[in-house]
């Protein structure tokens, strides 16, 4: 595969883990977990309108990354959002996460790819 086809392929990747957590996990509630985690950090009276909201905008970051509209700053923003959201995660609920503390190493992971499409692959293809 070239780099120009992976860079397309986690390009598409990156915004489909956006899109499904913003309106399955989080609109549709169909992972309620998410709502709780929300109560829990946000507090309980606002989580669920919150917690649709940043389904919302999970949603909206989908479609910036499909774009490709300021792609070097989208991919900073996801670093930042996914960096600080884990790590309060990671120490004001790790009981409500899937893997626990675990999660933080699936968090670094997306990290890593969002960072390596943009900045390594993305300098290679000349974005």
């Amino acid at each position: 595969m070239d780099y120009k086809t992976l860079h397309r392929v986690l390009n598409f990747g990156i915004a489909l883990v956006w899109g499904i957590n913003g309106l399955f996990c989080k609109i549709l509630n169909l992972v309620p977990r998410h709502q709780q985690i929300v109560a829990k950090v946000l507090g309980a009276e606002l989580s669920k309108i919150l917690t649709i909201a940043i389904g919302i905008a999970e949603i909206a970051m989908a479609i910036w990354i499909i774009s490709r509209i300021w792609s070097k700053l989208t991919a900073t923003l996801q670093i930042i959002v996914v960096a600080v959201m884990n790590l309060l995660e990671f120490i004001l609920v790790p009981e409500l996460l899937l893997w626990g503390r675990f999660n933080i190493m699936f968090a670094a992971l997306f990290i890593f790819i969002v960072y390596y499409n943009e900045f390594v692959l993305g300098k290679k293809i000349k974005l």
